[in-house]
């Protein structure tokens, strides 16, 4: 059985594939070379991989620095990833002190928190995370940029997904939720049709009522310019995001883009809150999962590598 790809792999690919398909859902195409100088913000990519690849830290800030980017630098986090313990945390932040850079935390899994001591947590500067590994019925973690993401009913994918996508920003405790409205290759094209209001709204109002901002996303084109105007007229926050590695970091066309057709300013932006106000100290948590197949709680007790077991406060 061929085994399918990490997100590391992943990125190292670049799922050529799905990313052709999003970008021609995006009107014109081609996005062009945007340049950052005309906003009244400064520029960050706050989803930047350059221990993805194999160009020094050093340059891949100079490449960055060269297109009037600032990086947020994120690794992987949770349970079976390189960062999986406050160790492993800490060994992190004290490699990136020297450096110019944001230091972040790309979450996995809906139980990641119980790999890290809160205190440690508050030492990033933010945490992002997504919706794309997402817990099917009979409680696998499917990797939607994989073949594993086989949809049958589109309308019921749909519908578990957007509640997915909630249940991602309002029960972890991030700062910014990433890849917002990512589709399986196979729906991609058909994303502006499967991407309703009424859905939208409900990850729009979730991200407002917890303030989690939502990440404009260079790599595939995400969100649309629909979801964007809608998520500005809510008061949400914004992030920039290229994620990619190497000295691709950095490259933020379709945000910078995105920012200038919906005339973003300083106080639409994201940044990290101070160590004191982080989400992991501010938020409480407790499991409130419901499963609509009508399984029990105890099921995700009983089956830890579902990703259905939820962090509760100590």
């Amino acid at each position: 059985m061929k085994q399918q790809p990490s997100r590391r792999e992943f990125l190292r690919t670049g799922a050529a594939a799905a990313l052709s398909i999003l970008s021609r859902r995006v009107k014109g195409a081609t996005i062009e070379a945007a340049s950052p100088g005309e906003l009244d913000f400064p520029v960050i990519d706050f989803h930047a991989h350059p221990f993805e690849g194999n160009v020094p830290l050093e340059r891949i800030i100079e490449v960055a620095k060269g297109r009037g980017v600032k990086l947020g630098v994120v690794d992987h986090g949770g349970f079976s990833l390189r960062l999986a313990s406050d160790e492993a945390l800490k060994q992190y932040i004290a490699k990136l002190a020297g450096y110019p850079v944001y230091k972040g935390m790309q979450a996995e899994g809906l139980d990641w928190m119980k790999c890290f001591s809160k205190k440690v947590v508050a030492q990033l500067d933010y945490v992002l995370s997504d919706a794309m590994i997402f817990p099917e019925k009979d409680g696998r973690r499917v990797r939607l940029w994989t073949p594993e993401a086989q949809i049958e009913d589109k309308q019921d994918f749909m519908e578990r997904y957007v509640a997915f996508n909630v249940q991602v920003i309002s029960e972890e405790p991030i700062d910014i939720f990433a890849n917002p409205t990512y589709l399986p290759e196979a729906l991609a094209a058909e994303y502006d049709v499967l991407w309703t209001k009424a859905r939208m709204m409900k990850v729009i109002e979730a991200a407002k009522k917890h303030g989690v901002a939502i990440e404009i996303n260079s790599r595939f084109n995400i969100p649309s310019l629909a979801f964007l105007r809608i998520a500005k007229e809510a008061g949400t926050k914004f992030s920039f995001g290229s994620n990619l590695r190497d000295e691709d970091v950095g490259k933020l066309d379709y945000s910078v883009k995105m920012a200038k057709e919906l005339g973003l300013t300083r106080k639409d932006m994201f940044m990290p809150a101070p160590a004191s106000s982080k989400p992991i100290l501010r938020r409480t948590f407790a499991s409130k999962l419901k499963f609509d197949d009508g399984r029990p709680k105890e099921y995700a007790a009983a089956h830890p590598a579902s990703g259905l077991v939820r962090w509760k406060e100590s």
